[in-house]
């Protein structure tokens, strides 16, 4: 039998659809502290992350991504920062996908809207205080799932080589 977590990696999809219903402050902060616990280069631990639960920060975040539209309907989205590190991307990257898992397993659906190489990330820095020298990674909308998605991953025998490509 398939143990919880393989099964939250398998079900987990991004939603973009989102019921009006809170996230809790309890659940975000389980959430975040999955995040704080992602591997991270030489123990740097550079990231922060910014809850944001007003409708109205929420609609200004949404406003200035390109593809994160949808953010404003979300009970909550965080913003996942680093302090500019040498590994900040791959740090950063590791938390985000915590925070994927984590909510998958707490029942929150969630998206990973880009973050580091748009031009907006300076926008939603200042937007959000947040000092300089640190880097937009991810915007990740929260909240209880109004859609189920259908798998549309490439199959195992697609993406798996043995010895060589």
């Amino acid at each position: 039998m398939e143990n919880d977590v393989l099964k939250v990696f398998r079900t987990r999809r991004c939603i973009r659809k989102f019921k009006k219903d809170p996230v809790s402050k309890e659940t975000i902060e389980k959430i975040i502290d999955c995040a704080r616990l992602a591997p991270t280069a030489v123990n740097v631990q550079p990231w922060e992350f910014v809850a944001i639960t007003s409708p109205e920060k929420r609609k200004e975040v949404a406003d200035i991504t390109q593809h994160g539209k949808f953010i404003a309907d979300a009970p909550c989205c965080i913003a996942v920062f680093c302090k500019d590190t040498k590994y900040y991307l791959e740090d950063g990257s590791a938390a985000t996908e915590n925070i994927l898992l984590a909510a998958k397993a707490l029942g929150v659906g969630s998206c990973w809207v880009a973050g580091d190489k748009k031009e907006y990330t300076e926008s939603i820095r200042k937007l959000l205080n947040v000092p300089e020298g640190y880097k937009l990674i991810s915007l990740i909308p929260l909240g209880y799932t109004e859609e189920t998605p259908s798998p549309k991953k490439r199959s195992l025998s697609e993406v798996l080589h043995w010895e060589n490509w």
